[in-house]
């Protein structure tokens, strides 16, 4: 795919590396809409890209619920007179280990239901929401080359602590290999990139002897910048002939 012609919808797009990724895109020629829920970034985003070669053009809405979704989908294709291309980036994270043992108190603290369904939804349910309605618009308007881009992570592989963000990264991956067997029939691509430690407003706000720590697994010792990251979006997009792969770009931290 040309970014010179490629109209994409970029969700969590107000910060972080949703950020980059539309600003990047429309760097690189892209028209990109973008979602958040902080209407305040989402007008940054788009002063910030005024005077950048891509249109760039922000909605509010929540990816975890269906109706804004599908107003989404709707949307992003009206404004940019089309879609051929999504990144599902928005993501959170409601870190714990699923039980602990107070070692004083003996109290037993589990991993609440509350925490496990605010990740799914947001992490897993969001992308096959956006994706499904995104696939049926590439199929209703006859478009021809298209492709998804999901987010994952290396804790698509199991980090202890994060029960509920490591499944639903995993389940993004095997989405993705699965909806690149279901769609290749209709031109519609899929990819996924999985990110390691990336320098980004979560990682900065860490104490530095912990993220140090942390940073001495990496074989590079360092973390990603954002557009380093980028780099593998653009691979996806561009290369036609990329499906149902997920790309690890964590500094070897995963080798």
């Amino acid at each position: 795919m040309d970014l010179n012609s490629a109209k994409i919808l970029v969700t969590g797009g107000a910060s972080g590396m949703g950020r980059a990724f539309v600003l990047n895109l429309a760097k690189d020629g892209a028209d990109v809409a973008f979602c958040d829920l902080s209407e305040e970034g989402i007008r940054a985003v788009e002063a910030e890209a005024a005077d950048l070669p891509g249109k760039v053009v922000g909605f509010t809405a929540n990816v975890a619920d269906e109706d804004d979704v599908i107003k989404l989908i709707s949307d992003a294709h009206e404004a940019l007179g089309g879609l051929n291309g999504l990144v599902n980036n928005a993501g959170i994270f409601r870190d714990g280990l699923l039980v602990k043992k107070d070692r004083e108190t003996g109290a037993i603290k589990k991993m609440s239901l509350k925490n496990w369904n605010m990740v799914i939804n947001v992490d897993l349910t969001g992308p096959f929401l956006c994706t499904r309605e995104f696939a049926a618009k590439m199929l209703e308007t006859g478009t021809k080359g298209s492709v998804v881009v999901n987010i994952s992570s290396v804790a698509r592989h199991g980090n202890p602590g994060q029960t509920n963000y490591s499944a639903a990264k995993a389940g993004l991956v095997a989405d993705t290999k699965l909806w690149a067997q279901e769609l290749g029939r209709y031109g519609i691509r899929t990819g996924a990139i999985a990110p390691g430690f990336v320098n980004t407003p979560i990682l900065q706000g860490m104490r530095p002897e912990v993220l140090e720590g942390m940073l001495k697994a990496v074989p590079l010792r360092r973390a990603a910048e954002p557009h380093e990251v980028y780099q593998a979006v653009k691979f996806i997009v561009e290369c036609d002939y990329f499906t149902g792969r997920c790309i690890d770009v964590d500094g070897g931290l995963t080798i």
